[in-house]
């Protein structure tokens, strides 16, 4: 089946009206962006504490974005129209997850801009991120899935905001609580283990194993949300 990029672009400006009116939600693009702001003047310069700062804005913006902007559609009762129209499920996942895209993207450049953090290898920092953004979007669209409103959907994605920022001290108690241990292979993880090796000068094939890891977590997290919707549409 072929994918519409008209139906995709109707439902991103769409999106982003509804983003653009929504002061609440639109405000916590301001979060990460100021605190990166804050720690370029004040903070260390360590690998750790800028990725604190960008998987914060990961799960601020793609995360807790995305869920809100899911969960005002099945408020609105907007969600169940785009079921029934002629998009595909593609077109309206598509759809939704453009708009998230490309303000996480965004606010991810303008953090590191003032964290003052210049990667070593650019081009697999690029992919890396761009494969985290996919995890955190994914995760929002299911958390959204299950929202009833926009309330509901700022109060389910706060735990998530918690694992996936703070979650970044995680190396530092593996050895005392082993069971840790499991928490490394996390997608944050992944991410500041990839640029320490990035910055101790390696390449992709250094980093391979944690691109394949997010990338893991990316099919699985989308596969998991295409069967949650299709099973919404018959609910």
């Amino acid at each position: 089946m072929m994918i519409s990029l008209k139906r995709m672009n109707a439902i991103l400006v769409k999106d982003f009206k509804d983003f653009s009116r929504n002061l609440a939600v639109s405000t916590v693009l301001i979060l990460p962006i100021g605190l990166g702001i804050m720690y370029g003047q004040t903070g260390p310069n360590s690998i750790e504490a800028n990725f604190l700062l960008i998987n914060l804005a990961f799960v601020m913006v793609a995360t807790f974005v995305q869920c809100c902007l899911i969960a005002e559609e099945k408020e609105k009762n907007t969600l169940r129209g785009l079921m029934l129209s002629p998009a595909s499920t593609a077109e309206i996942i598509g759809g939704k997850c453009l708009l998230t895209f490309i303000l996480t993207m965004l606010t991810v450049i303008i953090t590191i801009f003032f964290t003052d953090y210049r990667p070593a290898n650019l081009g697999v920092i690029a992919v890396a991120f761009i494969l985290s953004a996919l995890f955190y979007i994914a995760f929002g669209t299911l958390l959204g899935l299950f929202s009833k409103s926009v309330l509901e959907a700022s109060v389910i994605v706060m735990p998530v905001v918690t694992v996936f920022s703070l979650g970044s001290f995680l190396p530092a108690i593996v050895d005392q609580y082993p069971i840790a241990k499991i928490g490394m292979y996390l997608p944050n993880i992944q991410l500041i283990e990839l640029a320490v090796k990035v910055e101790a000068g390696g390449g992709f094939s250094n980093v391979l194993t944690e691109l394949l890891i997010i990338f893991a977590w990316v099919v699985v997290l989308f596969l998991l949300t295409r069967v949650i919707y299709r099973k919404k549409m018959v609910d």
